[in-house]
């Protein structure tokens, strides 16, 4: 691929030979994956809405996976205390930003979650996620030599953020980024009954939202009982699936993916269970599960707390949002419109998934190169 001596001394020769290739090899699959699947499902969408262009959402996916590339490249030269100071930035950022949607945001299915900006819609909160990661991952690991009011400076900004979400209302998010903090929070030795405590708070927002939001209420309930309303999109997609079979009808010849409203984004995987078939699902699911663990196991003897509870909330928030995604058109879960990483249409979603992954692939470089303040 590159041939960089391991002599080169350059920013990008030490960058070769500390990052982790496996996982920026999968990470460029997935991308590979997105492409190939914005080439299927897209047409019949932009067909359907009556777009000037057939084309359209090729070209602008195609800009964004080219600038999603070079985003999680460039991040992933920078050095840990870069990152931690880009995470932090970012996090106040799309912070301000996420709670500008509820004043000035654009409406959509009884949400504000987007930002009209010239030639692009931008949801903030997407950008939100990967940085609250590594804030948080920064405090916690604070706080074993400052004590306990890093962890309060932690709970605070999730309290925070997790009250602008839910204001959005997007619960959905805020179940994402609730587990990857309870899940940094178990690894950074808190106390059980505080962890468990934080268990049970999502446990009865939960119910609490299912009374008070009727999206959220509906959904549950055409879950648990699919004739309480409507489930046509997930009745399309358990379609595809079955007409799919093994090994797919074939690149561009599904049909049912010109009945799904959503083809090109929440339920792109069902688009490629038609036209490429449980063989090429189950390799989806294989890439992600290899860049979870691997991941993990990248961690295993490494002694700086930062970088542990940081990675840890970056994989914990990129498999789940995968997982969230294919149960969904899966019917394992309730309906939840949440992008499949790299795959889905979305500039803001590949963006903001290339940010963490960059963050992750800088924290995760070899220890031997981290000199100089890294």
């Amino acid at each position: 691929m590159m041939a960089l001596s391991r002599a080169d001394t350059s920013v990008l020769g030490r960058w070769w030979w500390t990052v982790d290739r496996w996982t920026l090899a999968a990470l460029m699959t997935l991308v590979g994956f997105g492409y190939v699947m914005l080439l299927a499902a897209s047409p019949g969408v932009a067909e359907r809405i009556g777009a000037s262009s057939r084309d359209m959402f090729i070209l602008k996916q195609v800009f964004f996976l080219a600038l999603a590339s070079g985003v999680m490249i460039t991040i992933s030269l920078l050095p840990v205390k870069q990152v931690r100071r880009l995470a932090l930035l970012g996090f106040f950022g799309a912070l301000l930003m996420t709670a500008a949607t509820l004043s000035m945001g654009v409406e959509i299915k009884g949400a504000r979650r987007w930002i009209n900006l010239p030639g692009m819609t931008l949801q903030p909160s997407e950008f939100l996620k990967p940085c609250f990661a590594v804030v948080a991952a920064w405090l916690l690991a604070e706080a074993r030599s400052s004590g306990w009011r890093a962890t309060a400076a932690a709970c605070f900004l999730f309290l925070l953020v997790a009250g602008v979400l839910a204001k959005q209302p997007d619960m959905g998010m805020l179940v994402v980024v609730g587990s990857v903090f309870c899940a940094q929070l178990f690894v950074a030795g808190i106390n059980m009954f505080i962890v468990a405590g934080c268990g049970v708070a999502g446990i009865l927002s939960g119910i609490a939202a299912y009374f008070v939001l009727p999206h959220f209420q509906s959904r549950i309930d055409r879950f648990l009982n699919p004739e309480s309303g409507d489930t046509y999109q997930v009745t399309i997609a358990m379609e595809a699936f079955g007409h799919g079979g093994l090994l797919g009808v074939g690149p561009g010849e599904g049909r049912l993916k010109a009945l799904l409203p959503d083809a090109h984004a929440d339920f792109v995987f069902a688009v490629a269970g038609e036209e490429f078939g449980l063989a090429i699902c189950l390799l989806i699911l294989a890439v992600f599960g290899f860049i979870v663990l691997r991941g993990l196991l990248r961690l295993l003897g490494e002694k700086d707390m930062f970088i542990i509870l940081g990675a840890t909330g970056l994989l914990t928030q990129f498999g789940l949002q995968a997982f969230i995604n294919m149960a969904s058109a899966l019917h394992l879960i309730p309906t939840k419109g949440m992008t499949l990483p790299f795959i889905s249409y979305g500039g803001s979603s590949v963006v903001a998934v290339a940010l963490g992954m960059g963050m992750l692939l800088a924290m995760t470089r070899r220890r031997l190169m981290r000199t100089d303040g890294e």
